[in-house]
């Protein structure tokens, strides 16, 4: 469920990339329009890569061709758009880590009573990505293992 519920929660957690979102699928659709409408013309065999003339297809097959060039379009689009997310927020991540610039903004409470500072990376519905303050390690934690989650404000220190 996890990997269903993942892209919709990276769509709505800044503007911006919904913003991408909806810009690729508005400029994809509006260049699949295009397409159709010209599919005659000798540039469109060649933008699509077909070896075969499209002069004698019909209204009917254009639209179905065109369709699967679109979703086909549309999911590596999206695949590789959230793919890009994931390794980018990744080598961040990686990156303040090596250069200690990790902001501790968590604490996390085990079932043992026992509470330790956090830099909290993700968590799903199974486990909680965290790194303990002076460690260079991503630990996961089984979330029955843990009591709370406690957000620390740095403005009111």
């Amino acid at each position: 469920m996890d990997i269903l519920i993942s892209p919709i929660a990276d769509l709505t957690s800044h503007p911006i990339v919904l913003i991408g979102c909806l810009g690729f699928l508005g400029l994809l659709y509006a260049g699949i329009i295009l397409l159709t409408k010209n599919y005659k013309k000798e540039w469109v065999r060649k933008a699509i890569g077909s070896r075969e003339s499209l002069h004698e297809l019909t209204a009917e097959e254009v639209k179905h061709k065109f369709g699967n060039i679109f979703i086909i379009m549309l999911a590596f689009g999206f695949f590789s758009f959230f793919l890009g997310i994931g390794l980018g927020n990744g080598m961040k991540v990686s990156k303040r880590m090596a250069n200690n610039e990790l902001k501790y903004q968590h604490n996390l409470t085990f079932n043992s009573e026992e509470t330790k500072e956090v830099y909290l990376i993700g968590s799903n519905s199974v486990n909680y990505f965290y790194v303990l303050k002076g460690e260079m390690n991503v630990r996961i934690s089984p979330v029955g293992a843990i009591k709370t989650l406690e957000f620390k404000n740095p403005k009111h220190k």
